[in-house]
């Protein structure tokens, strides 16, 4: 039988390791939604807030006109024919899976 050297253990070790920890950091898609219709729109039209959802425009206190975001983040789920389905706007509750994660908190 043959034994392995340790620097051949260490370093498979280490794989795994780097693989484990990347798979549960990792962030679900995030994708720029309209939450009325579903339909994926362009990132600027979220803003550069996250979550914030509205639409139109309103006034600022000069009385300029200052266009709100149309769409809200939406995470995980897939796009089909430019609708977005089986994820949430709520990104605590897509879970980014991965090997050895556990699902904490959320809904």
């Amino acid at each position: 039988m043959r034994r392995l050297r340790s620097s051949t253990v260490v370093l498979g070790g280490m794989g795994v390791l780097a693989a484990t920890i990347t798979a549960c950091g990792s962030e679900p898609d995030k994708r720029c939604v309209d939450p009325l219709t579903r339909e994926q729109l362009p990132r600027y039209e979220c803003g550069s807030g996250s979550g914030s959802s509205g639409s139109g425009s309103g006034t600022s206190g000069s009385g300029t006109t200052v266009a709100t975001p149309r769409g809200s983040y939406y995470y995980g789920g897939s796009v089909s024919d430019n609708k977005v389905s089986g994820g949430s706007f709520n990104k605590s509750a897509v879970d980014s899976g991965g090997f050895g994660c556990s699902r904490t908190g959320g809904g």
